[in-house]
């Protein structure tokens, strides 16, 4: 079966926040989204209680914002740094 050309396999360029995060561009939105989560269990970014919230360091937070977000509305926010 023929690969389907699809948005999660076209190549984003990144903004600098995001590259200093996950490292440079161009990724495809499925390599983007599976860095942010390395870099997240790399540096234990999940909250102990409820690994569902993200708790993003001085980095991901200048991407993500500062306060506790939520796995679901993060790859939204991320999104906004690709293009």
């Amino acid at each position: 079966m023929a690969a389907k050309n699809n948005a999660l396999s076209k190549p984003v360029t990144l903004s600098g926040d995001l590259e200093a995060v996950i490292g440079k561009g161009p990724m495809t939105r499925a390599e983007v989204t599976s860095k942010v989560w390395e870099y997240i269990k790399a540096n234990n970014l999940q909250d102990s209680k409820d690994k569902r919230q993200i708790n993003p360091d001085e980095k991901l937070g200048a991407v993500i914002g500062k306060d506790q977000i939520s796995m679901f509305k993060m790859t939204a926010a991320v999104s906004k740094h690709l293009s």
